[in-house]
């Protein structure tokens, strides 16, 4: 697994995005599916960030731990914040994305795109460390 390390700080997320995007062209993921991939990894990452490290203070990097097999592109994003597992928050479904912007709670879709644009998501919290891990499925021609 190659393993790549970012500041903790908002400034690195043009930075994880390109590394996401060659990350998706070494896979040979489609544009759709790359783009998918990078507002998936941008939104958990700007969590971590902002509320992770920002918010309380913490000044840390964290990882991006990637494989590519024939089947699939697996990355991982690892901080030490504290444990946050963002499937345990209540997300959006078809009847609060109709509602009008007001009448809507606050928070939950960054979560909801993260979910519903890549093919396998998962949390886990182990040995101190968030890990956040999204799966693409490569789709050979």
């Amino acid at each position: 697994m190659e393993s790549k390390s970012f500041p903790g700080v908002v400034d690195s997320l043009d930075e994880l995005r390109a590394y996401v995007g060659e990350l998706s062209q070494k896979a040979g993921l489609a544009k759709k599916a790359t783009y998918s991939l990078k507002l998936a990894i941008d939104e958990i990452a700007t969590n971590i960030i902002l509320y992770g490290y920002e918010k309380v203070g913490l000044v840390a990097d964290f990882k991006v731990l990637s494989e590519i097999t024939d089947q699939e592109l697996i990355v991982i994003l690892e901080d030490e914040a504290a444990a946050f597992d963002p499937l345990a928050r209540e997300i959006p479904d078809e009847e609060d994305l109709t509602m009008a912007l007001e009448d809507r709670e606050i928070g939950g879709l960054g979560i909801f795109l993260t979910i519903k644009g890549v093919d396998d998501f998962s949390y886990e919290y182990v040995d101190g460390k968030n890990r956040n891990t999204f799966v693409m499925n490569v789709i050979k021609p």
